[in-house]
């Protein structure tokens, strides 16, 4: 970097932080988070769990808030005094701690202007992701097993804890299908933008005459809701199966039938789960899947009148193509819905989603705008 575009970032910054302190009242940041732990400290807190679940996420969002203003603002400051140093001794050292300042101020910076799209009424909540690979047998199952490690990647990377409720492994390699169920902070604020279709196209590993096959596979993404949301099932409208629970790539087959099928029948949902070795425990899993793919399903449908009302003829996201990833004859990876692309696909289905993520946030914000 040259000194002048280091002058440039640190008025930028400086700009952007003035904003942010403008918009945030960081003395009352300081009231809610003595307020919330001042309830934790209260012998009752934990007679109600849902609630005090709620206070302990309230409270670690505000103070990620607060401190993260004051470490944007104390880095602002360093490097504002690294520049000093620098033009005083002219010290390449001092120069190249600040080119390391600027990469790292950048990228919280970033960080910080994307959570701020994360508004929505559930972003903040954990996220249910499935994967359906399409029609084309054992191709279209081993693309569904690289979007599984793709996402499993990208949630190592975000400090996102996974656990599998549902695996039903391919035939020959791959995967039939696999529920996720994705935790931490805005994991379905973030996820939300994997919802559609996914387009392998690639010299298939599979085929002797290395031809070219282009495979699809599907991704559904619902937040995970609490109790607090009342959804009525009607117990006379579920059909409960039961079957043996296996692990990835057939692992820990269970001698018993503990793993559960629910099928709503007025919709035609089904959920299952078999990642507990309890019957009780995979019901309850289930039943909570298929909680929030009712409530998703009236959400689609609220969407879907109000885009009659207004005149809207849009295809349903779900169901259309949303990105296309390309090994042959070149390598690149498109979101057809916000045009981002990145030239190296490898990097992507290793777990580099940020930047998707990022320009469809900031797309839905414009769109809806």
């Amino acid at each position: 970097m040259e000194l002048y575009e280091i002058k440039q970032f640190i008025e930028t910054v400086d700009q952007k932080l003035s904003n942010i302190r403008g918009s945030l009242d960081l003395d009352q940041l300081e009231a809610d988070i003595a307020d919330y732990a001042y309830q934790m400290s209260q012998p009752e807190f934990w007679e109600d769990n849902d609630q005090a679940q709620s206070v302990i996420q309230a409270s670690n969002q505000t103070k990620n808030t607060y401190q993260t203003i004051l470490d944007m603002q104390e880095e602002l400051e360093e490097l504002q005094t690294a520049i000093e140093l620098f033009e005083a001794t002219e010290d390449a050292d001092i120069f190249s701690e600040a080119e390391s300042l600027v990469q790292k101020l950048n990228k919280e910076v970033s960080n910080y202007e994307l959570s701020l799209l994360l508004a929505g009424p559930y972003d903040a909540n954990d996220a249910i992701l499935e994967i359906h690979p399409g029609a084309g047998g054992t191709e279209s199952q081993d693309w569904g097993s690289i979007l599984l490690r793709m996402y499993q990647r990208w949630a190592e990377d975000e400090s996102y804890s996974v656990e599998i409720l549902d695996y039903q492994a391919g035939d020959e390699a791959g995967i039939k299908s696999v529920t996720l169920a994705i935790r931490g902070l805005n994991a379905y604020g973030h996820l939300k933008s994997e919802k559609g279709v996914h387009r392998l196209v690639r010299i298939s590993p599979f085929d002797s005459n290395s031809r070219r096959h282009t495979s699809f596979a599907s991704i559904e993404v619902m937040p995970e809701i609490d109790d607090s949301i009342e959804i009525e099932i009607n117990p006379d409208d579920l059909k409960v199966d039961t079957f043996r629970a296996s692990g990835a790539g057939g692992q820990h087959i269970n001698k018993t039938s503990s793993a559960i099928r629910i099928t709503h029948i007025p919709t035609g949902i089904v959920t299952q789960s078999q990642s507990q070795r309890s019957q009780f425990q995979n019901r309850d899993t289930a039943m909570k899947l298929l909680r929030a793919k009712l409530y998703q399903k009236q959400l689609e449908e609220q969407a879907a009148s109000m885009r009659e009302l207004k005149g809207e003829q849009k295809e349903i996201a779900w169901g259309s193509q949303i990105r296309s990833y390309v090994f042959h004859p070149y390598s690149m990876v498109k979101d057809h819905r916000t045009n981002y692309e990145v030239g190296n696909a490898q990097s992507v289905v290793d777990g580099d989603l940020n930047g998707f993520i990022d320009a469809y946030l900031r797309f839905s914000i414009d769109v809806n705008n």
